[in-house]
Order: structure tokens, then sequence, then C-alpha cells
């Protein structure tokens, strides 16, 4: 599929930014042979939007081919073009994108080392993003949360004038968004161009798609640029992919607060049919939902931008098909809109080392990562009993006088079982690899190349019945918040596979989870699940003024 002969095309992946080539399979970029001839053949408009085989892969299977592409390129292609010559006498806006979950963010403290002294940036603005799949455990959470990205901030040296503000987000449903929007507007006579860095899976991508849909984004942009490759799998964009930002002059932003007064002061029962449709299904997604307008544009029958399958349009076991003639039709940006715009880059992801999605497959990477609100489950465990997340993860509870409360919050699709010491080595030994614990999967085979699990021993001591005193953060499968009675001392033994990082998170990110519980189910040591309802942001609550 693959010849070297042919030199690379100086044309990019419109899905990843990767320079399109047919030379080598294992590359970023690459397209087979014949179907990086036949868009040749089409002359200049041939290979612009098209795709790579990895990003059509992506978005069309949900499969991500394996790529020889090291931390150290990944670092390379992000530190090179952070020392571009600043643009319009500025220096770049960071727009650091870290997953909440996460904290404390493994990336974050390589930040001041990866800018250094010779990048003369502007500022960053940190987004806490995926805010929409936690659970409120109290009023004021949201707070909290910003208290906690605030604290890792200072933690790894960002503080003072270099932290130009934090902003909690959700990328996917667009929760907090406009804020953003209105935020980073605010920053245009103080900065350059805007660079969006942060670790693999944080969501940078889907934050990036979501500004190209706002008022953030010159209007005309999103007709002509693709959107990102969006997918579960670490490190999906490879090099860096830009979008024009709107100029925010005084008569534009006028405008835009007319539209978003306008729209708060909508109900849901004014929605049409399809906004409903809409907002129901992301509000089975996520706890926290907004609405991402545009003020610039008229809004099309279709809106929605993807990878259209006809622009790259092979499988693995067909033949490369002539593409359509509308190719040729794909509008381009004038000069005059171009000449003087500052950008907005998508980088690739910093790579998190100890990470067990590292270890996954692109299957068990989907049933780990949430895609929709977690619902907490929470379990009360006596001394001697044990705690599995699927295989990624488990918990002894050695000694302590009283019962505790073990509270999980991990993606939905992922067992949690409770067994005796006694049984959990012959448990993990039966049903690892199998469907009782879910992840990994494949077997015995599986297992052969899968590192084991390593103890560590952790001591805690209970502040309250009804407030945990640590989060066990089991590598990047979940966490669990450990619940216990005032001045209880816990001795527990925790696990994760070897190699990946196991963290005790204290204070924990959401200390009144146990509260968030059904009945007790008898005859078990589980409760019930108990699902907050959704909040929508932009939208009047019915009957108020």
């Amino acid at each position: 599929l693959s010849d070297p002969s042919v030199p690379p095309s100086g044309v990019s992946c419109s899905g990843c930014g990767a320079e399109l080539q047919c030379g080598d399979g294992g590359a970023p970029g690459f397209v087979p042979a014949d179907k990086y001839r036949s868009l040749l053949s089409e002359g200049p408009a041939g290979l612009r939007g098209a795709v790579c085989q990895r990003c059509w892969a992506l978005a069309h299977h949900g499969s991500a081919l394996r790529l020889r592409l090291p931390p150290e390129q990944h670092r390379r292609v992000l530190s090179a073009a952070l020392r571009r010559p600043p643009r319009h006498g500025r220096g770049p806006l960071l727009l650091y994108v870290l997953d909440v979950m996460e904290l404390p963010d493994p990336v974050l403290p390589q930040l001041p080392a990866l800018l250094g002294p010779d990048v003369p940036a502007a500022g960053v603005l940190v987004v806490g993003n995926k805010v929409d799949l936690l659970p409120a455990d109290c009023r004021g959470h949201l707070g909290r949360l910003r208290q906690r990205v605030a604290a890792a901030c200072a933690l790894a040296g960002l503080r003072g004038a270099a932290l130009v503000d934090i902003r909690l987000v959700s990328a996917k449903t667009g929760y907090g968004m406009e804020g953003l929007v209105s935020r980073l507007q605010r920053s245009w006579k103080c900065a350059g161009d805007v660079y969006l860095l942060g670790a693999t899976n944080s969501g940078k991508s889907t934050l990036f798609n979501t500004l190209l849909r706002s008022d953030y984004c010159k209007s005309r942009a999103p007709d002509i640029i693709d959107r990102a490759t969006v997918s579960p799998w670490p490190g999906t964009t490879l090099n860096l992919l830009k979008f024009p930002i709107i100029n925010p002059t005084c008569d534009r932003i006028f405008r835009r607060q007319e539209r978003l007064k306008e729209e708060a002061a909508k109900t849901e029962d004014q929605l049409s049919i399809e906004e409903k449709k809409y907002l129901n299904q992301l509000k089975k997604q996520g706890y926290l939902v907004g609405e991402v307008g545009r003020t610039f544009q008229q809004q099309k029958s279709n809106t929605e931008i993807d990878f259209d399958p006809d622009m790259l349009s092979y499988s693995m076991d067909e033949d490369p098909r002539d593409p359509p003639k509308k190719h040729e039709e794909r509008e381009e940006f004038t000069h005059n809109e171009v000449k003087d715009a500052r950008w907005c880059f998508d980088t690739p992801g910093i790579i998190k080392e100890d990470c067990v999605l590292n270890l996954l497959t692109e299957k068990e990477v989907k049933l780990v990562l949430p895609s929709h609100a977690i619902v907490p489950r929470t379990f009360i465990l006596k001394p001697g009993m044990v705690l599995f997340l699927a295989a990624l993860g488990r918990i002894d509870y050695l000694e302590g006088k009283k019962p505790a409360w073990f509270s999980v919050l991990a993606s939905n699709l992922l067992p949690v079982h409770v067994t005796t010491l006694n049984n959990a080595d012959t448990i993990y030994e039966k049903h690892t690899a199998q469907e009782f614990l879910k992840v990994p999967m494949g077997g015995e085979e599986r297992m052969k190349e899968f590192p084991p699990l390593v103890p560590q021993d952790i001591t805690l001591k209970g502040i309250g019945t009804t407030e945990a005193v640590a989060d066990i953060k089991l590598s990047s499968a979940g966490w669990v918040a450990v619940t216990a009675h005032a001045e209880e001392e816990l001795l527990l033994r925790a696990y994760t596979p070897k190699g990946t990082a196991l963290v005790v998170r204290e204070p924990p990110l959401l200390p009144y989870i146990s509260t968030i519980r059904g009945a007790r189910i008898p005859g078990t040591p589980a409760y019930r699940t108990k699902k907050p309802p959704s909040f929508v942001e932009n939208l009047r609550t019915t009957g108020s003024r």
C-alpha cells in the first residue's frame, strides 16, 4: 500500500494536521499509494480537505492505527510552535486544557519547563474540562472544583500575572463555553495567536471543534476548515491545526450580548422540537449542559461539520473509489481575510506517562473513559473485604474497627465487584480478561502481555460519616472516595497495574459523594444508585422571572 518513491505532499491532513504522504504506512499522514495518486491527479484541490488513513479509521471505525511517534516528537513540534516570533507585537495566549477528573493534572507541572524563558507568552488561561461528567455532591461544588484547579496551578508554579484565568467547561455539552468565548475575546488586545495545550485525552480537540463553531471563530471558517479528529484514543492531534479568530469589535460584542440575552430569556418549552431533542441527548450525556450559538452567521440547514466519508472513501478490504467532484468546489479564504489574522492552534497532546490508558487497546479505552455522566456507586465494606474496579484496580480493607463507605467514580461501563480477602486472588486469576471483570479483555493471551497488579499500603483517618477523607485514584481508570467514622483509622492496600500511577488525593474532589445514594440493597454491601438531575445553562427555568 505504501510507495516510498513518492515525495510528501506538503498538504496537511484536515483531521490531525500531519503532512499527507504515501511513503510510510507507520508514520503520521499516511494515505494508501493508490488513493494518494488518485487525489494528486485531480490537481491542487485533490488532496486539500482529505484525511489520512488514521483519521479516517478513527472517524468511521473508532479504531486507531499504531504509529511510530515518540513523545519527544510531540514535544519538539509543540516547543517549536511556541517559539515562533510574536505576531502583532504580542506573545501567544496559552489555553491549557485539563481534565478535572485527572487532578492533580500530571502534565501541568511540565508547563513552565515546556515554555521556558524564551517564550514571550501573554499568559496562560487554564480550562478545567469535562465538568459535565461529575455529579454535584453539594451546593457550590463547581466553586470547590475551581479551587482545586487553582491549587494545582499554584503547585505547578503557575500563579500571579502568568495565570490569566481559570474556567470550568464541558467542551462536549457546551456548558461554560459562551463564558469562555467572552473571556477570550477580552484578551484580544493583550495577546497574539492562541495555542491549545494539554495532556492527551483532556478534550482539547473537542474544545477546538466547539470554538470553531462559536463566535470566537471567523464566520466563514467553519465552512472551510474541517474539524479535528475527536476520538477516545490518546494523542489524536498529531500536528498543528488552526482557525482564524474573529476580531471582537465593539459592534460585534454588542450584537453578541444581545443574542445571549435573548437566548437566556427563553424557557425549555419555547424551544423547537429539534432543539428539545438535542437538549435531551445532552442531558443524558452530562449533568451540566449549555448551548453554543453563533451571532455572525445565518444558521444553515446542516450546521454539523464532520468528515465526509467520500472525501477519503476506502476501507481495509475495499479498493479506493474515485473521489466526488465536490473536491473542486471547496471554499478558500481570501488574502484579505487572513493577512492580519490571529489564529487559534490545536497542538499535539502531551503524553501522560504512568497512565493505564497506554496499556489498553482502543476497544478497552472506550470502556474505561467515561462518555456519559458518571453515576456514583457506593458500597459499605468491613475489614477483610475487597473492591475490584474491573481488573484495573483493587482496594483491600485490611484493618479498622468499623465499616467504611467506598464510593466508585468511574465509567458506568466498568464493573465493580466486592468480595472477601480470602477469595480476591482466586477471582482475579479466574476472571481477569473475561466478561466478569471486563477490562482488559482477550483471555489468557491478553494477560501474557499485561502487567500484574502491584500494591501500595495506605493509612487514612476518617473525618465523619458524610464526608470522604480522600480519593484513591487508580491511574486514569477512575477513583474511589473513602468515607469513614470520625477519628477511625483505616489500613488499606490499593493495587494498579505495574508502571501506572496510584494517587491518594487529599482533599477529595467530591467529598460528600457518599451521600448521593439510594437505599441499601438487602443482603449486599451495595447501595442503590442515584443520579442527580441535569442543569441547563443559558435557559430560563419555568416560572422564573
